[in-house]
């Protein structure tokens, strides 16, 4: 068996108040998605005796790559990441459609372009694996920060057509607060409670709720069920008029979260 066949182990590395430093690794080394604070993840490297061989970032904001500077300092790794200047560590810039290979790993990675949250977010999807940063929560989606509604929902529709296997890391522990928000605005889906009730058991016991899959966000995320009738029409009440076609859905929605 090569070492590609293999999967490694991912683990999150908590950071901040609710972020996760996906960290891939197996016995000997470890890359990381994402790193917004070097502290935690030096902290887990020296207890379980892991060279780093890799970062990759998906989008500029400083609490997904505040810490590669400082890693850096301590690991000479390659960074793996989108064409975006305001992430000067970046040492390979990856465009959409392009495959990068992890090092160490040989594991290989897609690259998606993904805009919504930032202009240029990436994702990296692989082995049954999404690393999709502050694009796709589960049971949520970023703030548009940069984007549109309609690039937030193009890149939500690109990501709800790869396997429902796939598992979903993406950047923070939000899955409670948008499980509530996606209750009002999908209130006739009882899938929702049901995960609801194991997101509760697990972090309860201070657990990671984390990764989700595609299809779970398929069967409970509001933002990738836009065309829902039990959506339009939570959304349409919300924003007091009818609404029709997903990108306006979205949109309301978004909105709607944002204050909720």
């Amino acid at each position: 068996m090569s070492r590609s066949d293999v999967i490694p182990d991912v683990i999150p590395v908590s950071a901040f108040s609710d972020n996760y430093i996906w960290t891939i690794r197996d016995s000997k080394c470890a890359a990381v998605v994402d790193p917004g604070d070097a502290r935690p993840v030096l902290d887990y490297l020296k207890r379980e005796k892991l060279e780093l061989v890799a970062i990759l970032n998906t989008h500029h904001h400083a609490d997904h790559v505040g810490g590669n500077a400082e890693l850096l300092g301590h690991f000479k790794v390659p960074v793996f990441g989108p064409h975006d200047p305001r992430i000067p560590e970046v040492t390979q810039r990856l465009a959409d459609g392009e495959r990068m290979i992890l090092p160490h790993f040989e594991l290989a990675f897609e690259v998606l372009e993904i805009p919504g949250h930032t202009r240029s977010h990436i994702a990296f999807y692989g082995a049954g694996m999404l690393f999709c940063g502050d694009t796709l929560f589960a049971a949520g989606c970023g703030r548009l920060f940069e984007g549109t509604p309609q690039q937030m929902h193009d890149s939500l529709t690109r990501l709800a057509r790869l396997p429902d296997a796939t598992r979903v890391y993406c950047g923070h522990e939000y899955t409670l607060a948008n499980i509530r928000f996606a209750k009002a605005a999908d209130p006739d889906n009882p899938a929702l409670c049901k995960l609801e009730s194991r997101a509760q058991q697990l972090r309860d016991r201070d657990l990671p709720t984390l990764p989700s899959d595609i299809g779970q966000e398929k069967a409970t995320n509001p933002f990738l069920r836009c065309s829902d009738p039990g959506v339009i029409a939570a959304a349409s009440g919300h924003a007091g008029r009818r609404l029709s076609d997903p990108v306006s859905v979205l949109a309301a929605i978004r909105e709607w979260k944002n204050g909720f």
